[in-house]
């Protein structure tokens, strides 16, 4: 089968939204609600990019149960709603309404009987957008060290176990609180793995770090914290809630990567392509890992190994991108994988590339991800533009931007992480 690019950018953008639709919390959620409860107070609380999504899903399911309750989704994420109430704060870093919004919600189940039920929505952004600090710290605390989490190159799971050790709802505070109501948890996961503990730094699941980890993670990246933060940080007595302390407590996954990925995988085959699944958990640094997927493509197309062509290459997961001393463009782990894919190919024929994250937002500009051709490069370079400079200084966004090939789909009110995709014709 002959690939031109029209037929291979039209494949890999139905891919991409093949995988966002597999994860909306309007098609998915109504299938995970447990028997609607005859007794007792219902109580959302929630956070999340697809937090206030996921509350309308809930009342829609359920419009003749009396609920209350509350979520805090992201700025611009907001949907309407009848009975619970949505705020929005600020993400990745947060701001004076993620913490407001985290002690509402932790207002809001102190006081309950073990006839209530409690739902918890989590999807992938609460830890940013449900930030209560610990006794001792301030917002500021918390701003200051997510931002050196964040450049320093620590993965999810490292910056969680951080974060619960910061926080006053985080790893099982949430649900400790809520005692004895029954608390179900109805999540999307963000994460490599899917471990409830990590979604949105597990606010209603036992947590299984500890303060020496977390002390151990900001010493290995050379993180020097503030007084009030190493001083939290020694706090041993004030453990978060461990496995097996919150037995009154549920969770139920609605929408992972491998799902997306799943769909995005019988959406290629209906395109007549074949799909090969590499994992929904790929970790590493963005760029590095655009060159392992470059010669992957290579063997594809030049051996027919691992499958024949055409075929798609799908991942999911998240990468990371270590900043330098700067100064620094704009730019996004996604668009950072692509541009060490087009690099490494450097023009190779016959093979596109694809990376967005299902959120909309690779990175901090309001960009979902791009489009990689085999002209790229020359496109690039018609333009005066250097591929390597510009990847070195983080300016993936702007690459991509300058020839046409970035993906705008503003939110998408839903967040299973990245999805990577490369086309062999």
């Amino acid at each position: 089968m002959q690939v031109d690019d029209g037929r291979a950018r039209l494949t890999l953008r139905a891919l991409f939204d093949a995988a966002v639709a597999a994860a909306d919390p309007r098609v998915v959620l109504a299938a995970h609600l447990p028997p609607k409860p005859t007794r007792g107070r219902v109580v959302v609380v929630g956070g999340g990019k697809s937090a206030a999504v996921m509350a309308a899903a809930l009342e829609d399911a359920w419009p003749d149960v009396p609920m209350e309750g509350l979520v805090v989704t992201r700025y611009g994420h907001a949907v309407p709603t009848k009975r619970i109430e949505v705020i929005e704060a600020s993400h990745p870093v947060p701001d004076a309404n993620s913490e407001i919004g985290a002690q509402h919600l932790l207002d809001r189940v102190r006081g309950l009987t073990a006839d209530d039920l409690v739902i918890a929505l989590m999807s992938g952004g609460a830890s940013a957008l449900l930030a209560a600090p610990a006794p001792g710290l301030t917002l500021a605390d918390k701003q200051a060290i997510n931002k050196a989490l964040l450049a320093c190159g620590a993965n999810i799971t490292e910056m969680n176990a951080v974060r619960k050790h910061l926080s006053a709802i985080k790893g099982g505070r949430l649900a400790a609180a809520a005692a004895p109501a029954r608390v179900l948890t109805l999540a999307i996961s963000d994460v490599p793995g899917d471990d409830p503990a990590v979604i949105g730094s597990g606010p209603t699941v036992p947590d299984s770090t500890t303060f020496a980890e977390a002390r151990a993670l900001i010493g290995r990246y050379g993180i020097v914290p503030s007084p009030a933060v190493a001083a939290r940080l020694a706090q041993d007595a004030d453990e978060t809630p461990k496995p097996g302390s919150l037995p009154h407590t549920a969770f139920r996954m609605i929408a992972t990567p491998l799902m997306a990925l799943q769909a995005a995988a019988k959406t290629a085959e209906s395109l007549g392509f074949t799909p090969l699944i590499l994992g929904d958990a790929l970790e590493g640094e963005a760029r590095e890992m655009g060159i392992v997927m470059a010669g992957i493509a290579r063997s594809i197309r030049d051996h027919g190994y691992p499958v024949k062509a055409p075929a798609v290459l799908l991942s999911g997961g998240e990468t990371t991108v270590t900043l330098g001393a700067g100064p620094y463009g704009h730019g996004g782990r996604n668009t950072e994988f692509l541009a060490g894919l087009a690099i490494a190919l450097n023009g190779a024929p016959g093979i596109w590339g694809m990376a967005g994250d299902t959120d909309g937002v690779d990175g901090m500009d309001e960009v979902a991800g791009a489009i990689l051709a085999p002209d790229t490069i020359a496109r690039l370079r018609a333009k005066g533009l250097d591929a390597r400079a510009m990847l070195t200084g983080h300016d993936s966004h702007t690459l991509f931007g300058s020839v046409g090939d970035l993906i705008v789909t503003g939110p998408t009110l839903t967040n299973v992480n990245d999805i990577r995709a490369v086309l062999i014709g």
